[in-house]
């Protein structure tokens, strides 16, 4: 019996063996690797800590306000960087650009193989990011904000639906895959938490009904 039994245990664990390579196939041919956000419970005991109030002006807001995109090393930009750390088999030229790869966006589940049809998005928008408190910050707290590779404030993603998010907070503009919303949260609340941004009434409920659903 005991030989019987070594057999089936082996044939369990080739079996188990085939399912993990067949999902290794199976997976998106990319996949963004942004810094992973906090919990969901974390961002909801974040997101009552965050200062709540009307949203701030747009008034002298200027994307040049918060420069972008800098060098990281070499020739390397922090949009160079992203591409390459959020897609697959990214090969680049001497100057550090994204000439071939692929690169799947979780917002809305397509897969890219020119690195144009990606944009960079700051996950919470450099414009919301003014009027939640980054108007008073220096040049230079800003553009840290603008090229932050250590939280999860930059993903690559299709470049129309980046630009259909525009600046709106999530009361106005969640990612069109609704099995990513759940990280969007999590991320936007991190982010914000993290720079000691405000969120308005109607941003906290967005959140606080979304985070429920995690």
């Amino acid at each position: 019996m005991s030989g019987v039994y070594a057999r089936r245990l082996s044939v369990v664990a080739a079996t188990a063996a085939l399912a993990a390579t067949s999902a290794l196939f199976t997976a998106p041919s990319a996949q963004a690797a942004m810094p992973t956000p906090v919990s969901a419970a974390t961002a909801r005991t974040y997101l009552g800590q965050l200062t709540v109030g009307a949203e701030g002006s747009s008034s002298g807001y200027s994307r040049d306000k918060f420069p972008h995109w800098i060098t990281q090393s070499g020739a390397c930009d922090t949009r160079e960087v992203v591409l390459k750390r959020d897609g697959t088999n990214v090969q680049q030229n001497s100057s550090c650009q994204a000439t071939s790869g692929s690169w799947y966006s979780t917002y809305d589940g397509a897969t890219w193989s020119a690195a144009s049809d990606v944009d960079i998005d700051h996950m919470v928008p450099l414009a919301e990011a003014w009027r939640s408190g980054a108007s008073s910050w220096t040049n230079a707290q800003r553009q840290s904000f603008a090229n932050d590779l250590t939280r999860p404030q930059l993903i690559a993603v299709t470049d129309n639906v980046n630009q259909s998010k525009g600046d709106k907070d999530p009361a106005e503009w969640m990612p069109p895959s609704s099995s990513y919303k759940c990280t969007y949260v999590r991320a936007w609340v991190h982010v914000k938490k993290h720079y000691n941004l405000s969120v308005d009434s109607a941003e906290k409920s967005a959140l606080q009904s979304a985070l429920n659903g995690c």
